[in-house]
Formats: C-alpha cells, structure tokens, sequence
C-alpha cells in the first residue's frame, strides 16, 4: 500500500479530461464534466495502489491540490486493466466523478499535461499540475 513519499507522474489524455463524453461504449448516459487521473500499470504494481478486488487494502485517499482548489475530498482507486485484477487504473472521485474535472478545468488543464500524485501519509494526497 502507498506510504508516505511515494508519487507517480501522469500524462493527461482526452479520456482523462473528457471521460463522461468521450468514450468508446454506451454504458451510460453522456455526463459532461467528469475526469479521473490515470495510474500507470507500473506504478499502481510498485507503489501497491489497491483497487476494491483486494478488500482488506485502503482505495479511498483524502486529497487536496497544491493550488488549494481540492480541499480534503475523497477519490477512491478503481478500475482494472482485467476482470478480477487487483490493482487500480485510475483516481477518480468517490461518489462524484465530476470532481476531478472540475479541478482540471479550473487549472485549464490540456491534452499532454503531467500531473503529480504524492502521498503525504498512507490515506492523504496531494494532487499538482506540473
């Protein structure tokens, strides 16, 4: 599990920024707004991000932004690269999947920008557009 210190760097993609519009599938209903960040496959595996597969693991962080936006909200780690897989694809927010979003509009972020996720202790991060 994430400790205090560990980080990873991501590189934003249209799916990131556009993920209630822009989308492969018809699951559900186009919902304009919603983000998630993406977790590397190697760095949820080095760092140990956890999704809900592994239930005993923590997968809900506090998170503030370093530009103070995000004041301690709740993301959760989800997703899987594989049906059944432990480890998580990506942040996004736990119970309102516009909350991301909304932080990436108010720091205008674009296609290619890189965003940092550091642990400042086991259930807290921190979020930076670099």
């Amino acid at each position: 599990m994430p400790k205090l210190g560990d980080y990873f760097i991501t590189t934003l993609k249209k799916a990131h920024l556009e993920w209630g519009s822009h989308r492969r599938t018809n699951s559900r209903d186009i919902t304009y707004g919603e983000g998630y960040l993406q977790i590397p496959r190697s760095q949820a595996v080095k760092i140990e991000i956890f999704n809900s597969n592994k239930p005993e693991a923590i997968n809900i962080f506090n998170c503030n932004s370093v530009d103070g936006f995000l004041k301690n909200v709740r993301v959760k780690a989800s997703g899987s690269s594989t049906a059944g897989d432990i480890y998580a694809k990506q942040l996004q927010g736990n119970g309102n999947l516009q909350l991301i979003g909304g932080w990436y509009n108010h720091v205008n972020a674009q296609i290619g920008d890189k965003v940092k996720v550091t642990w400042t202790s086991k259930t807290d991060i921190e979020i930076e557009k670099l």
